[in-house]
């Protein structure tokens, strides 16, 4: 079988949606040119009509995209940078989001915001890096992270299939994972279902995205001093599997969350909150997250040290044994 990346899925995701659906179209800064390789060759096979170059305005591309979708159509944003989703939040959580549920469902917004996550670990410096998956969760619009090639592709049909907005976050670390995949077994994956990447007996690593493979390597490591790691990926942010979360911690009794975004208020904060609720553990849960108020720097040495990953998660572990 063919080796799929991540990055690719995405593209053939978007050819695939774009040949399907004549009300799909995607919009966005250097579309056209495939500035991040994610649109690379749509505009030559679809035209202008389909792919949309726009103005450098994230605000005015976005409130267009409301308005195309009001009238019909399926649009599809490529942000550039993640951090640029504060500008266009009013747009997507106060408007967008809030048309269907304040016209009593007669009103479809069906809009895809495809982000660049942050996760880099490259030196993308201060006004690059957010990851703010967790405000939009907050506020209820559907938010996705996947992990692997066939999740990216069969995520981000469903979210354009979706007549809701959806928040698509690709992590930048994960945009090179490749995998072995049949072309033909690529299909829709359902929002709100997680899913177990690997079974383990002792603990429980709930963790999104690029993290998810750095769990998973993690575990392989752990596995060769006798400590079984469960690594359950929740796949989706909002709406959150909170059944397989829930089954994955009652096996195991202990939870450890990897979470890239800020710790107050973030995803990890509300894992360990649903849990607290309804599992009884053998040891306090944790949690590895940013610092409050972190503005990642741009040296890459500090960089690093300020986004979680597989260091701090392995002695996390080691201390939880």
């Amino acid at each position: 079988m063919p080796k799929l990346s991540y990055l690719k899925a995405l593209n053939r995701a978007l050819a695939d949606e774009l040949e399907r659906d004549p009300a799909v179209f995607v919009l966005g800064e250097d579309i056209r040119a495939a500035a991040s390789n994610v649109t690379a060759g749509l505009h030559a096979r679809f035209g202008s009509d389909r792919v949309l170059d726009t103005p450098l305005s994230e605000q005015a591309f976005t409130n267009f995209a409301t308005g195309a979708a009001l009238a019909g159509m399926r649009p599809v944003i490529e942000f550039q940078i993640p951090s640029l989703l504060f500008l266009v939040f009013e747009q997507i959580a106060n408007q967008a989001h809030k048309f269907s549920l304040m016209t009593g469902g007669q009103c479809k917004v069906p809009v895809t915001y495809v982000v660049p996550g942050s996760g880099s670990r490259t030196g993308w410096a201060g006004q690059h890096s957010d990851h703010p998956y967790s405000l939009f969760a907050h506020v209820g619009v559907k938010t996705v992270v996947p992990a692997t090639p066939a999740d990216a592709y069969g995520l981000l049909v469903t979210a354009i299939r979706d007549d809701d907005p959806v928040v698509f976050f690709a992590p930048s670390a994960a945009l090179g994972v490749r995998d072995d995949l049949d072309f033909a077994a690529l299909a829709p994956v359902p929002l709100g279902v997680g899913r177990v990447a690997r079974a383990g007996d002792d603990v429980t690593v709930v963790a999104l995205g690029h993290l998810v493979h750095d769990a998973l390597a993690v575990a392989d490591e752990l596995a060769g001093q006798g400590i079984s790691v469960e690594v359950f990926d929740p796949r989706t942010v909002y709406p959150l599997d909170v059944a397989g979360l829930i089954a994955s911690v009652q096996k195991t009794r202990r939870l450890l969350v990897i979470d890239d975004s800020n710790r107050t208020s973030g995803f990890a904060a509300e894992v360990l909150a649903v849990v607290a609720e309804n599992c009884t553990l053998t040891a306090p849960p944790r949690r590895i997250t940013r610092p409050d108020g972190a503005v990642l720097p741009f040296a890459l040495a500090l960089d690093r040290a300020v986004q979680p990953g597989r260091e701090q998660l392995l002695t996390t572990l080691l201390e939880m044994s």
